[in-house]
């Protein structure tokens, strides 16, 4: 099939437990790709295939899967929901034309939806909204719909209404064609029937189909006009390419409703994937970079026959070996093939390509401009990477991943433990690019650096269940960074003498703190030649190089500026070295008396609580050096928004838990790095320094 209008790639994302696996499980029994339904409770969802998955019925890694609805072709992926994992999201949602946000009909719009909302905008994916548990208990589609409206400052365009709430929950009224669908409860997604909108809703149709129209024709002019002026609805394909071109300029979002467990609605979501969502050659083509990451106005048009442009986007180690997952933008692949990695400047062979279904694989021949496929054998490309056609080479823009905020110390339990522990831990990094591995020169622990408690958890398991490895696990630890707080002017000389030449660098300069979020800055205001410009970049260098061990406890120092504004060079003996190892001396010299301070990473926190729980929430992040940002009631209790330091947040989930009943949720996301208090700084620095 190479009928690229045929083609839609799609993604499901939402919060936990808003019910995206089993909207998935629905989506492949409709389309016949499976015929047994697998309950994300019971641990048998088909896209949740890692044993960790299903014993905790959530979703970690993202998987990959293909169906047919319609005559077109389908390449769904199931992303997962807790903030932890945000990274997968991320890097579906860069190689996706579109996706399917799904809230819970009871919860609204949830922290994470608003994440992960978030990504979507930047990745500019155009989306369509299903709202799905109609049948729980203090469901209400309007309320989530005006959520929507105010939490995330999205226009949702209401498709369908529905009849009945909670246990009445029966079925939903389209609106474009004033149809009711009835489902029956045998749970059997086809044995639904339709009739005419039900007698009691009948006003509030054609109040809801009016502001949709609207909507809609807003996007061409002329069937507005007639529409206005003559009364005159245009025709239903009108209609529905005004619906597409809003869709895709983001300017609404076409929204759904109904219950993915019970298997009512499902039906009209597939429909509007293939009515309103783009085709690969619908959205804007990939921009392609240079090596340095600047744009260099060409763009990777879909187009089979032009030269290729795929991205690799992530990484699988299984049984078979490593699966490298990959969106091909323009051109095509057959088995054999040879491709040049951009970032390695290497050529790697293609070896087989597979189509994934969850964890099956079905060989392909080839692949082209459109497709997401895996491929086997790549053995240098890694997340991010860009393949192209070695005779025209080009880079599409790189994934930009965020640094892990907490870390842990393991130990092997054993020595055959220690022999597979380096292996098992190499293949994990090239899966996870947010999860990073450091071994700690001077007690020469393993130090695994991850996103939260969870993620880090679930990669202790994978490495006991996965590969077999025991481990020993330390507490939590915090990445903490400094800064420096006072603008200080200084000056080093650097004089070696040995005999035959010496080492001659002085340079004067000025350190202050520069802006949050800007990490290390460097210029230079040396003029008349006393420091020779090609001598600038060893003073950078210098400084650069020394940012990595703060002056307090060792840990990185962020956000400083480093000005040149004068010194002294000999005709002889001065040599980028000496400029580097004066610069160095320079940084030793200054940054313990620019006001040094650490700096702590603070998290932003989204509590879920009961009514009646709501002042011990408050009170006990009070206690943690939290700060209240707000709070919002929401049906079935109260959402309260805080940041806190992440050093006080640990086994949170426990406490909360235990203050709530068992009814608090909550879900914590990096926020910035803020100055820590004193007595905080004291311990953690005296710790440092004491190992």
């Amino acid at each position: 099939m190479t009928d690229l209008t045929k083609y839609r790639n799609i993604g499901i994302f939402a919060h936990v437990d808003a019910g995206k696996t089993t909207t998935t499980e629905r989506i492949l029994k409709l389309t016949g790709k499976i015929h047994k339904l697998g309950e994300v409770h019971d641990g048998a969802a088909t896209t949740d295939f890692m044993e960790q998955e299903q014993e905790r019925g959530i979703t970690i890694q993202s998987a990959a899967t293909t169906a047919f609805w319609d005559d077109h072709r389908l390449n769904i992926i199931d992303t997962p929901g807790h903030v932890d994992f945000t990274i997968e999201v991320y890097r579906s949602l860069k190689v996706l034309d579109g996706g399917v946000g799904v809230f819970c009909g009871s919860g609204g719009v949830e922290p994470q939806s608003e994440t992960n909302w978030r990504y979507a905008n930047d990745s500019k994916v155009a989306r369509i909204i299903f709202v799905n548990k109609m049948d729980r208990l203090g469901a209400d589609f309007y309320r989530v719909t005006d959520q929507i409206e105010k939490v995330l400052g999205a226009h949702p365009l209401i498709m369908t209404l529905p009849i009945g709430e909670e246990d009445d929950f029966v079925g939903v009224v389209d609106l474009l064609s004033r149809k009711a669908w009835i489902w029956d409860d045998s749970g059997d997604p086809q044995s639904y029937h339709q009739e005419d909108v039900p007698a009691d809703m009948v006003d509030k149709v054609e109040e809801y189909r009016e502001i949709l129209i609207e909507s809609a024709l807003e996007h061409d002019d002329e069937a507005m006009m007639m529409y206005l002026e003559e009364g005159e609805e245009p025709e239903m394909d009108t209609i529905k390419a005004c619906i597409k071109k809003g869709t895709i300029n983001l300017d609404f979002f076409p929204t759904y409703c109904g219950s993915a467990f019970k298997n009512k609605g499902i039906q009209l979501v597939l429909n509007a994937v293939v009515d309103y969502l783009p085709n690969p050659t619908e959205v804007n083509p990939q921009p392609e970079v240079d090596l340095e990451g600047n744009e260099t106005g060409e763009f990777a048009i879909v187009d089979p026959e032009g030269p290729l442009r795929a991205l690799a986007f992530k990484i699988m180690d299984d049984r078979f070996g490593a699966l490298t997952f990959t969106r091909i933008y323009a051109g095509s692949i057959k088995k054999g093939d040879s491709a040049l990695n951009t970032f390695t400047g290497k050529t790697e062979r293609i070896g087989r390509i597979v189509e994934m279904h969850a964890d099956e694989r079905i060989e392909r021949d080839s692949a082209q401009a459109g497709d997401i496929v895996a491929l086997i054998g790549m053995k240098n490309t890694r997340t991010g990477h860009t393949l192209c056609d070695p005779k025209l080479p080009a880079t599409l823009e790189p994934m930009v991943f965020p640094d892990p905020v907490i870390s842990i110390a393991i130990h092997p339990k054993d020595k055959a433990a220690s022999e597979k522990m380096g292996v098992a831990l190499g293949k994990m990094i090239q899966e996870d690019p947010s999860f990073r591995v450091e071994t700690d020169e001077e007690s020469g622990e393993t130090i695994m650096k991850g996103m939260g408690e969870l993620h880090l958890d679930i990669k202790v398991d994978i490495l006991k269940r996965t590969h077999g490895v025991e481990v020993d696990v330390g507490a939590p630890q915090v990445a903490y960074r400094e800064s420096i707080t006072q603008k200080l002017e200084d000056s080093y000389t650097h004089k070696k003498q040995t005999g035959g030449a010496g080492q001659f660098a002085k340079i004067d300069y000025i350190v202050e703190p520069a802006e949050a979020g800007t990490g290390f800055e460097f210029e230079s205001k040396v003029t008349g030649g006393n420091v020779p410009r090609e001598f600038w970049p060893a003073v950078e260098k210098g400084f650069k190089m020394s940012m990595d061990a703060g002056p307090l406890a060792g840990y990185p120092l962020l956000d400083v500026k480093v000005t040149l504004v004068d010194g002294g060079f000999h005709a002889v003996d001065s040599s980028a070295i000496a400029y580097e190892l004066a610069s160095r001396a320079a940084y030793r010299q200054s940054m313990p008396k620019a006001g040094p301070q650490l700096m702590e990473p603070i998290m932003k926190i989204d509590v879920f609580t009961p009514e009646e729980h709501v002042g011990d929430v408050i009170g006990d992040l009070n206690r943690r050096r939290g700060m209240i940002q707000g709070q919002d009631a929401a049906s079935t209790g109260v959402r309260v928004k805080a940041t806190a330091p992440l050093a006080e947040m640990f086994g949170y989930i426990g406490d909360l838990r235990t203050m709530t009943s068992g009814r608090g949720q909550f879900s914590m996301e990096f926020s910035h790095y803020a100055g820590c208090p004193n007595s905080v700084a004291e311990e953690v620095i005296k710790k440092a320094n004491a190992a």
